[in-house]
């Protein structure tokens, strides 16, 4: 537009040269298009002072904050191993750490110095009426506590009966997550008040008893370092009981120190193989008390691989052991072996209801389940001493039925044969053991388990005795 207007005044000022008459007329137009150029330019500085401003708003202003997709958001929550309530806990269970405002931080536990710590568990109240066909179990035993298959009085004169309740069963789970570039630490300490022996409590007075420790592990990725429990054993199959365990004779059952390492596959399949603490425990044909005898000189190896699919989860486990004997005067070890197989399968509206199983087979693994029912080796001290191994055959089935969202039943049956050699069969010594319990458990509100269970058990002797117990137990559990 500016050139045309400087075309027109020069063609202006030609015409003005050429025709004379026209130079008046051709100045007032001259006039009027200075007047328009000089308002046109006093537009163009507006409007260059304008995006001048503009520009300068834009640097020292900042960006308004994106807003966060769902992926990135997912990326940032924070996980650490958390307690199931209701049962055996997991290392890997994943609490999620949300986001509640702006400069908020986590909502799921608290952090010192960097980690973030959580604290959870459960109290739990218990209390039975017990009726023994061969006599009573000891004062302040644990056999009074939960259901220990060894303890079943076998052989007494008189039936016996008892009243017991206790919270001994409380548990405190503290569980910790320390970042770290490109890596997993994350730690747990868990303790209760049932595990520790003897009688450090009464029931007289105040009912005082010491805290015990359940386990104590860490984990850096795929590794794990600490007691924690064997990992010969599926936690996942256990099922709920107001029982400490449950189908006890059936079960491993085992918690103690180990290095462990774990990979995933693929999808399906995970593998775990660990080196645990070995110990021995054995007895003798004269008595069927189990010792131990801390003269092991290499670990237990165990492995475990966990299949889950969409039906449910499988677990094929197995363990190897060198058992060792030294009494002074004797001197022998054996090579032990077992394998166990077990799952949850869950079914029904909202999967509520599930199909738990475990089946074990061994030679020299007595410890390993059913609380040590069985010895893992029987020696003769005399000339020609040899170690004896027995082996067992044990299980259970559990089937949960979930009735309503809050209300649930558990019917369990569970069992362990024993098979001693000719020679080194002792005197006393379990042949077998079964039970069987049904319970009834309702949750008025969340975080709160109301159960009621009965159960018949029997123990056999080698010598054909057998011992019965018939029991009722009421247990209220609030998980935090």
């Amino acid at each position: 537009m500016t050139r045309s207007v400087w075309t027109t005044l020069l063609l202006g000022t030609a015409l003005a040269g050429v025709v004379p008459g026209a130079a008046h007329a051709q100045t007032a137009h001259e006039l009027e298009l200075e007047a328009r150029l000089k308002a046109l330019e006093a537009a163009v500085q507006d409007l260059r002072g304008e995006l001048n401003a503009a520009r300068a708003t834009a640097v020292t202003t900042p960006a308004a904050t994106p807003t966060t997709p769902p992926a990135a958001l997912a990326a940032t929550q924070q996980t650490a191993p958390t307690a199931g309530p209701g049962g055996p806990t997991a290392p890997t269970a994943v609490a999620e750490a949300k986001p509640t405002g702006k400069g908020a931080g986590p909502t799921d536990g608290f952090k010192v110095a960097g980690t973030t710590v959580k604290l959870n568990g459960f109290i739990k109240t218990w209390a039975s009426v017990s009726r023994y066909s061969g006599g009573n179990i000891a004062p302040e035993s644990v056999g009074r506590d939960f259901y220990y298959p060894s303890m079943t009085p076998v052989g007494g004169r008189n039936e016996g009966n008892s009243v017991e309740a206790h919270a001994k069963q409380t548990r405190i789970v503290l569980a910790t997550e320390t970042p770290l570039a490109g890596h997993s630490l994350k730690g747990l300490v868990e303790l209760d008040f049932q595990v520790v022996p003897g009688t450090q409590g009464n029931q007289r007075v105040v009912n005082g008893y010491n805290p015990g420790l359940r386990r104590a592990f860490f984990t850096f990725d795929n590794w794990l370092f600490g007691q924690e429990w064997t990992t010969f054993q599926y936690i996942g199959a256990l099922p709920e009981t107001t029982d400490f365990i449950g189908p006890s004779e059936g079960t491993v059952f085992v918690r103690q120190a180990q290095v462990r390492y774990t990979r995933k596959l693929n999808d399906a399949f995970a593998l775990s193989v660990a080196v645990e603490n070995p110990e021995t425990s054995s007895t003798n044909v004269a008595s069927a008390t189990i010792v131990e005898n801390s003269d092991d000189r290499l670990p237990d190896v165990a492995a475990r691989l966990n299949y889950k699919a969409s039906f449910g989860e499988l677990s094929l486990a197995g363990i190897g052991r060198k058992l060792t004997i030294n009494t002074g005067t004797f001197k022998d070890n054996a090579t032990g072996w077992g394998v166990s197989f077990a799952g949850k399968v869950p079914f029904g509206t909202a999967a509520r209801s599930d199909l738990r199983f475990m089946v074990t087979h061994g030679v020299g693994i007595g410890r390993y389940v059913g609380l040590n029912l069985a010895p893992d080796a029987v020696y003769v001290p005399a000339a020609g001493a040899q170690l004896y191994m027995p082996s067992l055959t044990a299980g259970f089935a559990a089937l949960k039925l979930g009735w309503t969202s809050k209300l649930r039943s558990t019917f369990m049956g569970s069992a362990q044969g024993i098979d001693y050699a000719t020679a080194g069969t002792p005197v006393g010594a379990s042949k077998s053991a079964w039970s069987a319990s049904a319970n009834l458990f309702y949750s008025p509100v969340e975080h709160v388990d109301l159960g009621i269970e009965l159960r018949h058990a029997e123990r056999k002797l080698v010598d054909g005795q057998v011992g019965k117990l018939d029991r009722g137990e009421l247990a209220a559990r609030y998980s935090f």
